[in-house]
C-alpha cells in the first residue's frame, strides 16, 4: 500500500486527495499488453475509468489505444499522446460536433449504438466530403452476472443495436455512401470475475461475427469484445495486478478468429484501479446511543460515489503507528445517510486528526467526483520514485 509507504510524505498535505502509484500503473498496463501481444490483441484503455493526463501519459507511453465515449475524452486522448488511428469512440448520445471531431481527426471507429446513429454520421460524413469509419455495436443479450447498474449487455439495456434493428440497417447500408463498417462491437458489462460470463459473450459473437461474414456478405476487420474484466477490491494488496492471461486465454479458446480479422479490447478498471488511493483525514469521532462509533471524513460522496451508488466495496486503511483495535463505520460529509464508505470495518485505534486510505480507487473514483454541496474537487498527487 503506497500512502502506507510514504506516509511521512503525505502529513503535510491538505485532504482529501487522490494518490496514484505510476510505477504500480506502468506495471499493470504493460503486463495487460503483454498477455494481449502473445495473441494478436489490441488495447483501447477507457479512459471513462480515469481521464487524468498524468495517467494517460503513462497508458499511452506503455503502447495502449484510447476508447472514448465522449467528445471530451477523444479530445483529451488527442492532446495526451494517443495516435488517432488508436482512438475508438462510443457512446449513446454522440453530439454532431463530437462526431465532427471524430472524423476529422481521422480516429479508427466510431462504434454506432443505433441504425439512426448510422444516418446521422453518414449525413455528417458526407457534408464534410468525408467516409467515415465505423463499427456497429451489438446488443448480444447476455446477462453479465455482475451489479445491476453495471451491466451493458442484456436485451432491456440502453446499450447496443438490437437483432430486428441490425437487420434493417443491413438493407440500409448500401444506400449509405459516406460510412464504411469496419467491424463490430460488444460490451455486456463491468467488474465481472467470472469467466463463463466471457465464454458465454464469445459464443454470442461468434454466431453473429459468422452470420455476418458467411450468409450476409458483410466484410468485417475487428471484432472489439469490449472490456468488464473486474479487479479484487477485497485484497488489494495481495492482488494488485488482474489475471490478464486468464482473461484473454478465455477469448483464444473460446473464439475462432476469421484469417485477417483483429481482436480488440477496452480495459478501463483493470488497468487502473489498484494504483488509486483517496486519501482522506478524520474531522470528528462519534458513539452513538448504540455504542456505534464513527469516523467523520473530511470526504465522502463526491470524491468517491461508488459506494452509495453501487454499495460498492473499498478496503479502509489508517495510515500510521496505532495501538489497539476497534470497529467503525466510516462516514463522510456530504448531507446523505448514504454517504458512507464502510459500515464496520476494524482499524486501529483512531480519533480526529488521523490519514485514513481508501485502496482500489484508481477507477471510477476521480472520474466520477462532484461538487455536491459545493465540496471541492479532490487533488491529485502522484508517486513515481517521488512525490509529484
Amino acid at each position: 500500500m503506497l500512502s502506507s509507504t510514504i506516509f511521512s510524505d503525505l502529513q503535510s498535505l491538505e485532504t482529501p486527495f487522490y494518490l496514484y502509484d505510476l510505477a504500480l500503473l506502468r506495471k499493470s498496463a504493460e503486463a495487460a499488453k503483454a498477455a494481449a501481444d502473445k495473441r494478436g490483441y489490441l488495447i483501447h484503455y477507457a479512459l471513462k475509468a480515469n481521464p487524468d493526463s498524468r495517467l494517460l501519459g503513462v497508458i499511452a507511453a506503455a503502447g495502449l489505444g484510447a476508447d472514448c465515449v465522449s467528445g471530451g475524452e477523444v479530445r483529451r486522448a488527442v492532446e495526451c499522446g494517443f495516435a488517432p488511428e488508436k482512438i475508438v469512440f462510443e457512446g449513446v448520445a454522440k453530439r454532431d460536433s463530437d462526431i465532427l471531431f471524430a472524423i476529422e481527426k481521422g480516429i479508427y471507429a466510431i462504434n454506432c449504438e443505433s441504425l439512426e446513429e448510422v444516418v446521422v454520421i453518414n449525413s455528417l460524413a458526407a457534408s464534410v466530403g468525408k467516409v467515415a469509419e465505423i463499427g456497429l455495436r451489438l446488443n448480444p443479450n447476455i446477462d453479465s452476472h455482475t451489479n445491476e447498474h453495471l451491466t451493458t449487455g442484456r436485451a432491456d439495456c440502453k446499450f447496443g443495436i438490437s437483432r430486428r434493428e441490425l437487420k434493417a440497417l443491413l438493407k440500409l447500408l448500401p444506400e449509405l455512401k459516406n460510412v464504411h463498417v469496419r467491424g463490430v462491437h460488444f460490451h455486456i458489462g463491468s467488474q465481472i470475475l467470472d469467466m463463463t460470463v466471457f465464454e458465454a459473450q464469445c459464443h454470442k459473437a461468434q454466431e453473429i461475427v459468422d452470420d455476418l461474414r458467411n450468409d450476409k456478405g458483410v466484410e468485417l476487420e475487428f471484432v472489439n469484445m469490449g472490456g468488464g474484466l473486474g479487479i479484487d477490491y477485497y485484497n488489494p494488496e495481495q492482488n494488485p495486478i488482474p489475471d490478464y492471461e486468464g482473461y484473454f486465454a478465455t477469448f483464444e479458446r473460446e473464439f475462432c478468429l476469421p484469417e485477417g480479422m483483429v481482436m480488440r479490447f477496452e480495459l478501463g478498471r483493470s488497468v487502473v484501479a489498484q494504483c488509486g488511493e483517496l486519501v482522506t483525514r478524520v474531522m470528528f469521532t462519534k458513539t452513538n446511543e448504540s455504542g456505534r462509533r464513527f469516523l467523520i471524513v473530511d470526504s465522502g460522496m463526491s470524491q468517491l460515489i461508488r459506494p452509495a451508488l453501487y454499495g460498492a466495496h473499498h478496503e479502509v486503511r489508517r495510515l500510521g503507528e496505532g495501538v489497539g483495535r476497534e470497529v467503525y463505520a466510516v462516514v463522510g460529509d456530504v448531507c446523505e445517510s448514504s454517504d458512507t464508505f464502510a459500515y464496520q470495518t476494524e482499524l486501529p485505534v483512531t480519533g480526529r486528526g488521523d490519514m485514513l486510505a481508501l485502496l482500489s480507487a484508481g477507477a471510477y473514483g476521480a472520474s466520477m467526483a462532484s461538487c455536491y454541496n459545493l465540496h471541492s474537487l479532490p487533488a491529485a498527487h502522484y508517486w513515481d520514485g517521488e512525490l509529484e
